[in-house]
């Protein structure tokens, strides 16, 4: 940046022009004030960004940042956000450095999938604070991900029965659906009685915007029918809803899958897991696993099934010759 060479009484990056003093940065133009005074208490505001620190920031940014994700996607940005105001309890947004970030990556070395989710989620509110014009840079950018491993977990028919007995009768009939339609947990909360057609039920997921169509069998008509007297009968726009008429509420739902695991005994075992059993088990019985799962190739299937599914193999024979026989 080139020095002034007049009002070197103001920050860099301020101009006063058209009778006001502008902030700017990246080709964006942003108004301070008429008067100096004015002007410059709002580039302090500005550069110190909401008071309270990284807690307001991270506060004010949520919303913008979660307004298109999924219910499912939400509720995990909402736990990381929560991380991230303990982590950074004693920073201002300008004083967070890339070698901060690279700490709390370093720190998390052992839960890299928590680690990913609270460097996304850190990333997303300083684009939204350099948007704003609330600090300079985003000191997320160059700090890489690390590396995930694939999750492997199966829940077995023992297990699954375990959990089912200790659950209400609203998760077990998500439990059911989950495994009977291979659907996203998200996806299936959100099942409109409009989507129950003549071959079955109509899905629109919402990851990925993929259009299919589950057909109907006798267990999966029964388990409908059970969806339907739940709450008295109530009608709703929904299949699975509240008392209210309201749609269930994904995190409700996942703590209610927790406690049911806990009192199952049943370690390490997540409600999305049922998608992986459903295309498990849809490959077993030689059905297509990427037209129920939506996946546009069978690549991709494959790599979300990988090592889920122990192959039976057979070993070469071979003609043992005793000795003393011909």
């Amino acid at each position: 940046m080139r020095p002034r060479k007049k009002d070197k009484h103001i920050p860099a990056c301020v101009y006063r022009k058209h009778g006001a003093y502008w902030l700017v940065k990246g080709g964006r133009w942003v108004r301070l004030g008429a008067d100096l005074k004015s002007a410059l208490a709002e580039y302090a505001r500005l550069r110190e960004g909401p008071k309270g620190g990284m807690q307001a920031l991270i506060r004010e940014a949520l919303p913008h940042i979660t307004k298109q994700v999924s219910a499912a996607t939400k509720a995990q940005y909402e736990g990381a956000a929560r991380r991230l105001e303990e982590i950074f309890a004693e920073f201002s947004p300008h004083e967070v450095k890339p070698r901060d970030v690279a700490q709390l990556r370093r720190g998390m070395a052992d839960t890299p999938n928590m680690a990913n989710r609270l460097l996304t989620v850190l990333r997303l509110v300083f684009h939204y604070a350099v948007e704003e014009q609330l600090v300079d840079m985003n000191p997320c950018i160059g700090i890489r991900r690390l590396e995930e491993g694939k999750r492997q977990r199966l829940v077995t028919e023992t297990e699954f029965e375990a959990i089912y007995e200790r659950a209400a009768p609203r998760l077990q009939v998500i439990m059911d659906l989950l495994r009977l339609t291979g659907q996203r947990v998200t996806d299936v909360l959100r099942i409109r009685r409009a989507d129950l057609v003549e071959e079955g039920i109509f899905f629109r997921q919402q990851k990925t915007g993929a259009q299919l169509i589950v057909r109907w069998s006798p267990e999966l008509r029964q388990v409908v029918e059970r969806a339907k007297i739940l709450d008295d009968n109530l009608r709703a726009l929904t299949l699975l809803h509240g008392r209210g008429g309201k749609p269930v509420d994904y995190r409700t739902v996942h703590d209610q899958w927790a406690a049911a695991c806990k009192a199952a005994g049943v370690e390490d075992a997540d409600l999305r897991d049922l998608r992986a059993v459903s295309g498990t088990e849809a490959k077993r019985q030689g059905k297509d696993p990427t037209k129920l799962l939506g996946h546009t190739s069978p690549t991709m299937t494959q790599r979300y099934l990988r090592d889920r599914e122990i192959p039976v193999v057979e070993g070469p024979s071979f003609r043992r010759v005793q000795k003393g026989t011909v």
